[in-house]
């Protein structure tokens, strides 16, 4: 049965523990390696990786390209200005040639529905490299980090600051099957889907994590071992000044990071825009983990490959 990693569910909580595993298993083993040689053993060797852009990426671009390499493999880029897809080829149609041509593919849209259908009609792996509605490749590479700063994933306070975006919703979906807490510090009118809410939730069900949504930036950061954040004027969205209005007051700031755990750490998936949803002060302060989050999305983009051809998992 063909595995796809459409969202974090995909591969479910022992999934995404293996993929985890994998990551900072192979991080480890590269250590002083050029970036370009294989991994010894070159997992995806002869595996071809077809990565499909109708949005503009650098890391996304970079990590899926780098990790077919170093898993042995290769990659070839798509985008809607140079491919069929752009002139009013279907999803379904270019699914089922890229399914003769690659091994898998990598989508990145503005449309979740056209993953899923890439998906529904390809007969390789299709990879959720972003969409509109969630960004799960970014939060694997999120846990990573976290774990790597020497915090355990159950029991975690996790805050969000800003809008209820793609980005958000996969870390509830995270929260849910690793069982920590969300405090989604967001205003009125932005709020994240309840349906990602209610279904963690659920599975939160008996434990002592919640997913709630906060008003108060303050609240939202108290007591939390992890505070995030993420740009505030999506890709393709106009430079809303009243969104930027209503966003500010959860801007972070040194003194809200003074207001959750004193080894909280700050994460960004970038790009960031300094001075709007985050200071500089705090981006490149001694709590920050954004660098090694960015080059995360590498290992975990990896790991996710192997989980989808079977490998591990």
């Amino acid at each position: 049965m063909t595995r796809h990693f459409l969202d974090l569910s995909s591969a479910g909580a022992d999934g995404v523990a293996a993929i985890l595993a994998d990551a900072l298993d192979r991080k480890a083993a590269r250590t002083d390696l050029p970036k370009g040689q294989p991994d010894a053993d070159a997992p995806l060797a002869g595996r071809v990786l077809a990565m499909v852009f109708e949005k503009s990426s650098t890391r996304t671009r970079v990590s899926f390209d780098m990790a077919m390499r170093q898993l042995g493999g290769s990659a070839l880029v798509l985008d809607a200005g140079t491919s069929q897809l752009g002139r009013g080829e279907t999803v379904a149609d270019t699914a089922r040639v890229l399914s003769g041509f690659c091994d898998a593919i990598m989508v990145r849209t503005d449309d979740h529905a056209k993953l899923e259908e890439m998906a529904a009609f390809a007969t390789v792996p299709v990879i959720n490299g972003l969409t509109d509605v969630s960004h799960p490749c970014q939060i694997v590479a999120d846990l990573q980090t976290v774990i790597e700063s020497g915090k355990a994933l159950p029991g975690l306070k996790m805050a969000w600051l800003g809008d209820g975006n793609n980005v958000l919703h996969s870390i509830v979906e995270a929260a849910g099957l690793f069982k920590f807490s969300v405090a989604a510090g967001v205003p009125a009118g932005y709020d994240p889907e309840e349906r990602w809410i209610e279904r963690s939730n659920a599975l939160l069900a008996g434990s002592n994590a919640r997913v709630t949504v906060e008003r108060d930036p303050l609240r939202a950061v108290d007591g939390a071992d992890v505070v995030v954040t993420d740009t505030w004027i999506s890709m393709g969205q106009a430079h809303a000044e009243a969104k930027l209005a209503a966003m500010m007051p959860y801007q972070v700031t040194e003194a809200l990071m003074a207001a959750a755990k004193p080894d909280a750490i700050f994460l960004h998936c970038l790009p960031a825009h300094r001075e709007e949803e985050v200071v500089t002060a705090v981006i490149d302060g001694p709590q920050s983990h954004i660098w090694n989050e960015a080059e995360n999305r590498l290992h975990a983009q990896k790991a996710i490959l192997r989980w989808c051809f079977g490998q591990i998992g």
